[in-house]
């Protein structure tokens, strides 16, 4: 079995809206493939640049449960970064950014850490994505970066394996510490320092 290396993003259920627009935004513009028609929680509606088991039929998660994407995002090249895309035959695009697929994200109306929260849980398809993933500054930047845009509480970088996670982004910071490790001595306690999600 291989790694499956992943970043979650932990954010408030109304910001799942504004987290998906800025997450379409990495979408390169190269990629043709139909907008997929989705309906969110609380009536929002968008169309994505990406697919939901492959397909681009219309998704309705109005009743919430789980949403499934395959995305294709850009990434900054880094030295990372450039010898995954050249070992995959990844051209750069015009902005000289790579885009890399799939990146499988599943969005959890309910965050599995806490109920009234929702998640992101973005995992790379392959082995050599999830080392790209644990080694690249410009791929965590990504991620933190869209932890920022959303207004979320946390990013972790989690290797999939039930071991050490890192935090990544924490209340509107950038920080690196392992959970579990001397601050987090585990995951209950690192979500005791996320905002009222009421708030």
């Amino acid at each position: 079995m291989g790694l499956t290396y992943g970043y979650d993003i932990h954010l408030r259920p109304r910001n799942v809206t504004r987290a998906l627009t800025a997450l379409a935004a990495l979408a390169p513009p190269s990629r043709d493939v139909p907008p997929l028609a989705l309906t969110l929680p609380g009536g929002d509606r968008l169309a994505l640049p990406f697919t939901s088991g492959f397909e681009s039929g219309p998704v309705d998660c109005s009743a919430g449960g789980t949403l499934d994407l395959d995305t294709t995002i850009l990434f900054a090249v880094d030295d990372v970064v450039r010898a995954y895309a050249r070992r995959c035959g990844h051209e750069p695009e015009a902005d000289g950014r790579v885009a890399i697929g799939y990146v499988y994200l599943t969005v959890r109306f309910e965050s599995p850490l806490h109920p009234d929260y929702a998640s992101m849980e973005f995992w790379a398809a392959t082995s050599a994505m999830s080392r790209m993933f644990a080694r690249s500054a410009a791929v965590r930047e990504v991620f933190t970066g869209l932890t920022a845009a959303a207004g979320a509480a946390c990013c972790l970088f989690d290797t999939g394996d039930g071991g050490t996670q890192q935090v990544r982004w924490l209340n509107g910071e950038p920080t690196d510490e392992p959970v579990p490790g001397p601050r987090f001595p585990d995951l209950r306690a690192l979500v005791d320092t996320w905002p009222d999600p009421g708030r």
